[in-house]
């Protein structure tokens, strides 16, 4: 759906790693937690910033977004636990006559 929706209005999907630790980021230091159940809805990083969980996690990966855009697809590191190992900018599949000459 969102693939169509940034094509009618003229727009970049960018989509970040599914593993990328949005929630666990600390966005004022950088520290990442090394763990933080579910349940945590709130969380006080060792810098002392108090975080929301879901706040915390949307302005990392609006972050890691614009970051993307602005330097390339290469500006995280892949997770060896990342199974596309695609680029963090949305890639279109090559049409199934790609390379044929046209007449």
């Amino acid at each position: 759906m969102l693939e169509y929706k940034c094509a009618w209005y003229g727009r970049d999907l960018v989509v970040v790693d599914r593993w990328f630790p949005s929630s666990k980021l600390c966005g004022t230091c950088g520290e990442i937690r090394e763990s933080l159940p579910l349940n945590v809805r709130e969380w006080t990083c060792a810098c002392g910033t108090l975080h929301d969980r879901d706040v915390n996690a949307a302005r990392n990966i609006l972050a890691a977004g614009l970051a993307a855009v602005a330097c390339g697809g290469g500006v995280r590191p892949q997770r060896e636990s990342s199974r596309t190992g695609r680029s963090s900018t949305k890639q279109e599949a090559q049409r199934a006559t790609a390379g044929i000459p046209r007449r």
